[in-house]
């Protein structure tokens, strides 16, 4: 059954969140839909005082004949979503590691199929 693309994306961002507490679990939630100004940050996790790991969720339901969900990550995503992780580390006062990821999530019955890129950009 297709979701409404709001639910889509909620659920996406919550199955994102799963894989990858899942999969490391030194991860902790930090921040959900972070905003600064125009832009916004899916997922921020961190790992101890080592990494910050910003994450853009793209989700699609359908057959991805143009593309999977991580090609619609644009060049002006990209530009905004750096805005807004540099505003947040030096809030944090951050000295680590950060990291740029995004978990591409396509619909499939029962679920989602879930691929994670990691330094993405």
């Amino acid at each position: 059954m297709p979701y409404a693309p709001h639910v889509l994306g909620q659920a996406g961002e919550d199955a994102a969140l799963t894989y990858l507490l899942a999969h490391d679990a030194g991860l902790a939630l930090l921040h959900s839909g972070y905003r600064h100004g125009r832009a916004e940050i899916d997922l921020i996790l961190r790992r101890a005082d080592e990494l910050l790991l910003f994450v853009e969720v793209k989700t699609r339901s359908g057959s991805g004949q143009f593309g999977g969900p991580e090609t619609f990550v644009s060049a002006r995503k990209k530009e905004l979503f750096h805005l807004a992780a540099t505003h947040l580390q030096e809030t944090l006062d951050w000295r680590g590691d950060i990291r740029f990821d995004i978990v591409a999530l396509s619909q499939r019955q029962g679920g989602f199929w879930v691929e994670h890129f990691e330094d993405a950009f």
